[in-house]
């Protein structure tokens, strides 16, 4: 666990990587449960390269991991606690 600034600096690379919003898109479906890419695709009606992509960047930042299931990956959150800052954001964004 990281004290002092150190947690701000962690806080902060945790907020860039949902900078983006199909990020948080997709981190609200994978607070619901694992997900592969195909579904991602057609829950959130977005082209397969642009969520592969954006998966790409979660997973580098230690948001999302990624496990083979035959032929396909299938994604969760590495921590659930993203999923609630991510519900509690958008419920915030709804009320305004």
């Amino acid at each position: 666990m990281s004290s002092g600034y150190e947690a701000y600096e962690s806080a902060g690379e945790l907020l860039r990587a949902l900078s983006a919003p199909i990020r948080v898109a997709i981190v609200a479906e994978l607070g619901v449960g694992e997900r592969c890419v195909h579904e991602l695709v057609e829950k959130l009606g977005a082209p397969q390269p642009l969520v592969s992509q954006h998966l790409r960047v979660l997973r580098g930042a230690g948001v999302v991991r990624g496990a083979r299931r035959g032929r396909e990956i299938a994604y969760s959150l590495v921590d659930d606690h993203v999923a609630h800052i991510v519900a509690d954001a958008v419920s915030h964004a709804r009320e305004d």
